[in-house]
């Protein structure tokens, strides 16, 4: 707790975007370990940008041997284990599975997700999910997930940019891809501010996570690539 304390008050010092050819914000303070339930589009292709930023990286999935090849890929500080493996490794641990398998996740890893930050990047689909997440839509999911998950410092963090724009804007030339984020812990939307800026993102707080709902599918900003400051500006965001 006292590593995540520090950690998060390092990050507040972080510049709001990272200057071109600087070096990633993880190079400049403590390598972090994270967790990945969930190594699929998202999962992986985020796995590599910390994993170049300098984190540790445990990578799980329902079908692990699958995930075998981007292990080797992101060398020493990545390997593979089971989704309670993955909770209990890291101080952030990302879950990015299918909306749907929310429930199932927050009830098998209680124990290990409790009191841990958490970015949650799972979005609701009614064709693929079920009823379920028709309420998290009527809802929002910043107040439907965290009864999924409970106990966590949840952060809701890209769930908003579609995976290949994730791979191919990071640490793009010229002014970043905004990364809308919504929590209500203050040292875990730090961390998560930070683990964006690692991925080549500018990160942008849109609110407490009854806020969430301002970027969940369907709205205006949902896979828009946005910057900061046209962000900011379709949020009304001072």
């Amino acid at each position: 707790m006292r590593l995540l304390a520090a950690l998060a008050l390092a990050s507040l010092a972080l510049p709001a975007a990272t200057p071109a050819g600087a070096a990633p914000a993880g190079q400049a303070g403590a390598a972090l370990k994270i967790g990945i339930i969930g190594a699929g589009q998202i999962g992986g292709t985020l796995a590599r940008l910390w994993v170049a930023a300098g984190h540790e990286v445990l990578l799980s999935s329902r079908h692990p041997a699958e995930l075998e090849p981007l292990a080797q890929e992101l060398g020493p500080r990545a390997r593979l284990g089971t989704p309670r493996e993955a909770a209990k490794f890291g101080d952030v641990v990302l879950v990015s599975v299918p909306y749907g398998a929310l429930p199932q996740v927050g009830q098998d890893l209680s124990r290990e997700l409790a009191g841990k930050v958490v970015l949650d990047t799972c979005n609701p689909y009614p064709s693929r999910d079920g009823e379920m997440a028709v309420e998290a839509r009527r809802k929002g999911t910043g107040v439907a997930d965290p009864e999924f998950l409970p106990g966590v410092r949840l952060v809701r963090a890209f769930n908003a940019i579609n995976s290949g724009d994730l791979k191919s804007e990071a640490h793009r030339k010229g002014e970043p891809i905004a990364i809308p984020l919504a929590g209500d812990d203050a040292q875990a939307l730090a961390l998560a501010q930070r683990l964006v800026l690692d991925a080549g993102f500018e990160p942008v707080v849109v609110g407490p996570l009854a806020r969430a709902r301002e970027f969940d599918v369907g709205t205006a900003v949902y896979t828009r690539l946005l910057t900061g400051p046209r962000l900011r500006q379709a949020l009304r965001l001072r």
